[in-house]
């Protein structure tokens, strides 16, 4: 489709919007039957992304605009002329049947421009392609103020009547500012960003980023036309008038676009930043959540209480899935915007998270009234349902793991008031707990086990004594820090009859002593350093001695063996031998020498 030439006769300085028939009717009295939402801006970028702007290919995105304008005419049964040659038709306030035609007057002007850019390229090395430049962007600058002319229809609500507005007013920037007409530009390109601003503190957060953007890419340019103008109070001037943000009607737009946010529940606010909503199933839990305090005083018993419960939060477990399929759907798509803090919808998982927990801890805190009750009465023995430790244990070990989760949720690891309340709730939580296992290691004649869980439980009291949830969030666990002092007075007891079994070795003295019978089968010689009253003693037949005694192993006779012998040196008698020998000698011993007697045979 080729584009129709404009005037270059028109005067550069004034623009006006087009004159629409005098017989344009507005049939806005008989009241619309919807209204439409339109967001420009969203639009524009998308379709700018996608079809060639992304790599700077503005031939690629005119061709893009051209197509799709034929289709849109040929879908609205909109065209312009038949076979027999060409016939101009305007979109009007009479015609505006469907959103789509405000589309047209959008699309032509992306065309236009996206032309004026493409010739702003080819500029560089052929001067001459500056004129037609400009004349495509006074082509934009009327389709742009047409199209704010339409959107000032009853059928647009006021945030696209604000998008229209500040869609004209950036165009008719940019036209000045290539015609350096530098105050005028300055005027036009303030006023949109002041628009953007507005809309971007109106919406919600995931659709705050596209704006936020626009506002910074206006700022080279006014910082360029400061520059050109020269003039400080000019620039002062320019400066007053983005802080007036424009006219009151303004104002009352931005007024309106809030308002219309806020009733349909498209985003919710937690710890200071909102979010929007966008699936079905988050609303529906949400809207259920704000119902609960008052169903759950509506509750009569513990029952009730623990249904709602259950059904609120399997409408979470519901909600928080969905959100992650959508999540997950995302991430397989572009990401076009990086932004350093956590995104939108993974703070929305955050929120969800944090109030599947915080119910799953009031559900809990619930059953553990209810344990607490049988449990006091089958000590009691009131009621014969068996109601053990074990349980409490279950419960109290459940609500420490959901507090060490809500500490590792993203988006509050800085939050020091959230984070040191959950610490206390925390320890609060692991007092009952080692309690509850105390009296478990008790039951199991576990006594050094149990005297040790009832002093970490008293550490625990300690740390949390005299400390207070301050957070709005978890002011409601305040009744859970009031019980510590009744839990102080049952692990001291516990503790010190933990102790005494621990020395004695039996669980129950009582049942001991009644095992133990008066007669004994022992002599009294035999056990004369204990004291039995033993009435058999006063008898005939007493109970003193055996006899005959009890045949019992003593010890033999020891054997002495003369170990020091063989380590004493005694005195030779060598001389005294030899005396003997000389002293012998005499007759005899010469007859018995000389007769062969008496000799060594």
């Amino acid at each position: 489709m080729t584009e129709t030439k404009s005037n270059d006769s028109e005067n550069n300085a004034n623009i006006q919007p087009t004159q629409q028939p005098s017989n344009t009717k507005n049939d806005s009295s008989k009241g619309p039957e919807s209204i439409y939402t339109i967001p420009l801006l969203k639009l524009i970028k998308e379709a700018q992304q996608q079809h060639g702007l992304r790599h700077g290919d503005y031939q690629r995105y005119r061709t893009y605009c051209s197509s799709r304008l034929h289709r849109l005419r040929k879908v609205l049964h909109f065209p312009q002329g038949d076979k027999k040659g060409f016939k101009k038709r305007e979109v009007t306030l009479d015609n505006l049947k469907d959103e789509k035609f405000v589309y047209l007057p959008l699309i032509q002007a992306e065309r236009a421009w996206g032309y004026a850019m493409q010739l702003k390229q080819e500029s560089n090395t052929e001067p001459r392609k500056k004129f037609h430049l400009v004349a495509r962007l006074r082509k934009a600058v009327s389709h742009t103020i047409h199209l704010e002319y339409i959107c000032q229809s009853p059928l647009c609500d006021a945030r696209t009547k604000l998008e229209a507005q500040a869609y004209s007013a950036w165009m008719q920037g940019t036209l000045f500012f290539e015609l350096q007409e530098w105050k005028q530009a300055s005027e036009k390109l303030v006023l949109s960003q002041t628009i953007y601003e507005k809309l971007a503190s109106a919406l919600n957060e995931d659709e705050q980023i596209l704006y936020k953007q626009r506002v910074e890419e206006l700022n080279p340019n006014l910082r360029y036309c400061a520059y050109n103008i020269g003039d400080s109070s000019a620039q002062q001037d320019l400066l007053n008038m983005r802080s007036k943000g424009g006219k009151s009607e303004l104002d009352v737009l931005i007024a309106q676009t809030r308002e219309k946010q806020a009733a349909s529940l498209l985003e919710v606010t937690w710890r200071g930043r909102t979010v929007p909503v966008r699936l079905e199933k988050i609303r529906v839990f949400l809207l259920a959540f704000q119902a609960l305090d008052s169903s759950m005083g509506k509750a009569n018993d513990f029952e009730a209480k623990l249904s709602g419960y259950e059904t609120i939060l399997l409408d979470c477990k519901e909600a928080i899935q969905s959100l992650k399929e959508d999540l997950a759907a995302v991430a397989k798509t572009k990401v076009d915007v990086q932004t350093p803090q956590l995104g939108s919808q993974q703070y929305l998982l955050s929120y969800l998270t944090f109030l599947r927990a915080t119910l799953t801890i009031d559900r809990n805190l619930v059953m553990v009234e209810v344990f607490k009750k049988n449990f006091a009465a089958y000590q009691s023995g009131e009621s014969k349902k068996v109601a053990k430790p074990q349980e409490g244990v279950k419960l109290y070990e459940a609500m420490v793991q959901l507090s060490g989760e809500l500490q590792g949720l993203q988006g509050i690891e800085n939050d020091k008031k959230f984070q040191n309340d959950l610490e206390l709730l925390v320890k609060v939580f692991k007092a009952f707990r080692c309690y509850y296992m105390a009296l478990t290691c008790q039951g199991n004649r576990q006594w050094a086990e149990a005297l040790a869980l009832y002093q970490r439980a008293e550490t625990y009291i300690n740390q949390t004594e005299g400390k207070k949830l301050g957070d709005s969030e978890f002011t409601k666990y305040s009744r859970v820090g009031q019980d510590l002092v009744h839990l102080r007075s049952l692990v001291n007891s516990g503790k010190c009859a933990a102790h005494a079994q621990n020395i004695l070795g039996v669980e129950d003295i009582n049942a001991a002593m009644s095992g133990l019978t008066v007669r004994s089968k022992k002599s009294l010689s035999l056990r004369l350093d204990e004291f039995v009253e033993d009435l058999s003693l006063t008898t005939a037949t007493p109970n003193v001695i055996k006899l005959p005694p009890t045949m019992a192993p003593v010890p033999c006779k020891p054997l002495f063996f003369d170990l020091a012998l063989n380590h004493i040196s005694f005195p030779s008698l060598a001389e005294n031998m030899e005396n003997k020998k000389s002293t012998g000698a005499g007759i005899t011993g010469f007859v018995k020498g000389l007769w062969g007697w008496g000799g060594k045979k």
